[in-house]
């Protein structure tokens, strides 16, 4: 009996139309502002991504941390180059440099996302565009969850899930200069919070080179201290006692300033400037 394999399920296959149409958009935008001929897909599966590149003219370099996946993928596109890599061992950059690293749903499968995403800085030439499932919350935080036992979850099924904005301060503190995020997501329920459910899934786009695609905003790093505001192990008291001495202190900087300011003098009866004959 042949295999079923999760990636072909109906659930997934809409999904994956879904992706390659906002992606292909985006490719044409990006090829507009330069050329683009080689390509990586890391964490392809058993290859629908990396024939949706080959498709679109790009050499392909195809990664998957299982090598079943890749042997599937090579016996489905034998065209392509499929590897057996895991993305978060510092070795993967020995696979080469390509002008467009495409990273779809992958890297909330991980043990350390930091990690392969500064691996996938290091295979980057140009343009990384990242497809993951978010955390909600507007921290930079990951969230250590359990994962079910299929050829498209984790390596050992259990992965920290970043918040979009973990995402975005890891791209940059990898080394990209540019984050963007785009301003319109696909028309799907998983790119938007519901009545029933909150925003599930993003795109964002980390480059060397600055872009002028349209729809894309400039991401800005959010800074989370391990003091002050940001401090973690404040309790309610703590933070009540905090706001309260942080308002005495307003109180006696303003009437310090009232006290020094200078005194106006007044106005002879006359109405003339003291000192003027």
């Amino acid at each position: 009996m042949e295999k079923q394999w999760q990636f072909d399920n109906s659930f997934t296959q809409s999904y994956t139309t879904v992706r390659q149409d906002f992606a292909r958009e985006f490719l044409a935008a990006l090829r507009q502002q330069f050329p683009l001929s080689s390509a990586a897909d890391i964490g392809c599966g058993v290859g629908y991504f990396s024939k949706f590149l080959s498709d679109l003219g790009f050499q392909v370099v195809a990664v998957d941390g299982r090598e079943k996946n890749a042997d599937e993928g090579r016996r489905r596109y034998p065209e392509i180059t499929f590897l057996a890599r895991n993305v978060e061992d510092p070795s993967l950059s020995g696979i080469g440099v390509f002008d467009f690293v495409l990273c779809v749903g992958l890297l909330y499968h991980l043990e350390n996302p930091f990690r392969a995403i500064r691996n996938l800085y290091s295979l980057t030439d140009k343009v990384l565009l990242i497809e993951a499932m978010c955390a909600p919350g507007p921290e930079p935080n990951l969230h250590l969850l359990d994962e079910q036992e299929y050829e498209d979850q984790g390596l050992h099924y259990i992965a920290f899930y970043p918040t979009e904005p973990c995402l975005v301060k890891m791209l940059y503190r990898a080394g990209f200069p540019f984050v963007y995020s785009f301003k319109r997501l696909p028309e799907d329920e998983q790119f938007r919070t519901t009545l029933w459910r909150k925003k599930a899934r993003t795109f964002l786009v980390a480059s060397k080179i600055e872009l002028t695609a349209p729809g894309l905003d400039l991401a800005i790093e959010p800074v989370r201290w391990h003091s002050g505001d940001s401090d973690l192990w404040t309790t309610r008291v703590s933070r009540i006692r905090n706001y309260w001495v942080s308002v005495r202190g307003l109180r006696a900087a303003v009437l310090q300033i009232l006290k020094n300011r200078p005194r106006r003098s007044n106005p002879s009866p006359s109405g003339n400037k003291v000192g003027v004959k």
